[in-house]
């Protein structure tokens, strides 16, 4: 049988490429004679970088940047056939400060703002701008205060669907991860509606305007357009070429939620191998997503190494082992 392996990363502990290779590992270890075929992905988020480069090639280009809360940070952008791709969570990204040190109301995207000048300075294009794993609510009001003069072409690639503003918003949907308590979310909710009223009103309701914290209306003001991170990863991948030949398709990331069912990474895999009429497994690192919506995304089961491994601690001890051990178990039920 022939088995596509195409998975995000998993959070902070393994990078798409590595949960990749622990999956086929593991499948390896159960179904020996199973073509694996591994196309690590990413949805815009974290890795979106290195995904590319490993598949497109180009120039890795590497600069300081202000971090999330002011301290430098090294970040890079992709350059390839006069575009640039951009990872704001390399400027913005959660993984940048420690729980302990969260602090919503401060977390600013002036780093994503000083990746898009290098970038714009050097020539291209074209600004391939990847969204997700923010630390950031601040409605790209830090990115705005960097960029300045003409601009090329901006395409805003996210993770979310998601409006600025609201229940489903940047601030109460994302706020309380990266640290905010609830009077901090009324406080970020408060400051992205008077920003958005002040500067562009009609945007803040546009699909992915809540992406990364609000950097996708503050894109939006730039007159970005946007596209799905997930599926433009998944074109320039060739992902669906790979499985016109493939049997099953596996995928996955750290958390299976409602969040994955609103424009993420598995859900677009799910949907190309729905397409195809193929069975689509999820391996994630925890899994709250019922059998009903899964399956209405085109997936027929869903694995968690949380469970698998029997405890939270016991999974991040050794998340590669974990995953691979899961993978395992999941290749015993499905090989043909």
């Amino acid at each position: 049988m022939r088995v596509l392996i195409a998975p995000d990363c998993f959070g902070g502990t393994l990078s798409a490429p590595e949960a990749a290779q622990a999956m086929a590992d593991g499948w390896h270890a159960s179904a020996p004679d199973d073509e694996l075929v591994l196309r690590p992905l990413t949805d815009g988020g974290p890795g979106f970088v290195d995904v590319l480069h490993t598949v497109l090639g180009g120039t890795v280009h590497s600069l300081d940047v202000t971090g999330p809360l002011g301290e430098p940070v090294t970040a890079t952008w992709l350059e390839h056939d006069g575009t640039a791709y951009v990872e704001s969570a390399q400027a913005n990204g959660l993984h940048l400060v420690p729980k302990a040190d969260r602090r919503p109301l401060e977390a600013t995207t002036r780093g994503v703002g000083e990746l898009m000048v290098a970038a714009r300075d050097a020539g291209v294009h074209t600004i391939v701008v990847g969204l997700g794993g923010s630390a950031t609510t601040d409605g790209g009001q830090g990115m705005l205060e960097v960029v300045s003069g003409d601009w090329p072409k901006i395409i805003a690639a996210t993770d979310v669907e998601n409006p600025l503003l609201g229940p489903h918003g940047a601030a109460h949907t994302f706020g309380p991860q990266k640290g905010a308590s609830p009077q901090d979310v009324e406080e970020l909710e408060s400051r992205l509606e008077a920003f958005s009223a002040e500067k562009g009103p009609h945007l803040r309701d546009q699909p992915g305007a809540g992406a990364a914290g609000g950097l996708g209306f503050g894109l939006f003001l730039l007159g970005a357009t946007r596209v799905s991170g997930a599926g433009l990863v998944r074109d320039l991948t060739g992902l669906d070429k790979a499985m016109a030949t493939a049997q099953l398709v596996l995928t996955g990331e750290g958390s299976f939620d409602w969040q994955s069912l609103r424009g993420k990474l598995v859900t677009s895999v799910a949907s190309a191998a729905a397409e195809r009429g193929l069975p689509c497994l999820v391996l994630a690192g925890q899994v709250s997503v019922g059998r009903r919506e899964a399956a209405a995304a085109g997936i027929e089961a869903a694995f968690a190494v949380v469970e698998h491994a029997g405890s939270v601690d016991a999974a991040f001890a050794d998340p590669a082992g974990t995953l691979a051990a899961l993978a395992r178990h999941v290749a015993s039920q499905w090989s043909a």
